[in-house]
């Protein structure tokens, strides 16, 4: 069961307790330290890319840890792929096409994505899918990718 079943289903508390965690009361985000920030290691506004370019992600003043981790200062990558506005940060982010998950701590994807033009940032969030507050958030850059190598 995911996090986000686990929410709807009331078992939250059942399942930080067995996971070690401490529950956040209802709309209370996990604080982010200060100072706290994420970019894109590889990536720069206006880069040229090829389709399944592997993207990295840095991290300072914080720690990754996966979801369901409840560990203070830390949080997990979600990369966000040409959206117009941000979504709701006092709630667990969705998973959609455009806003990815990297649930398991990972720092690292390939971009397969359609040629041509993309907006991407990164969004940090806690145990729950939850960004930190404030939130700890990437400058958005857009690339380009192409169909071959450059």
């Amino acid at each position: 069961m995911n996090l986000q079943m686990l929410f709807r289903s009331g078992l939250v508390a059942c399942f930080l307790a067995a996971t070690g965690g401490t529950a956040l009361a209802e709309g209370q985000r996990s604080p982010s330290a200060e100072g706290a920030a994420i970019a894109f290691a590889n990536l720069a506004d206006g880069d040229v890319v090829p389709a399944g370019y592997t993207a990295r992600f840095t991290i300072s003043g914080m720690g990754v840890a996966p979801a369901g981790s409840a560990i203070e200062n830390t949080g997990h990558f979600h990369l966000l792929i040409d959206l117009a506005e941000l979504p709701p940060l006092e709630q667990p982010l969705p998973v959609t096409e455009q806003i990815v998950h990297f649930g398991k701590g990972q720092t690292e994807t390939p971009l397969n994505l359609a040629e041509g033009p993309h907006r991407l940032q990164l969004l940090l969030a806690d145990y729950a899918h939850v960004p930190h507050d404030p939130p700890v958030l990437s400058e958005a850059i857009t690339i380009t990718v192409t169909a071959g190598d450059q």
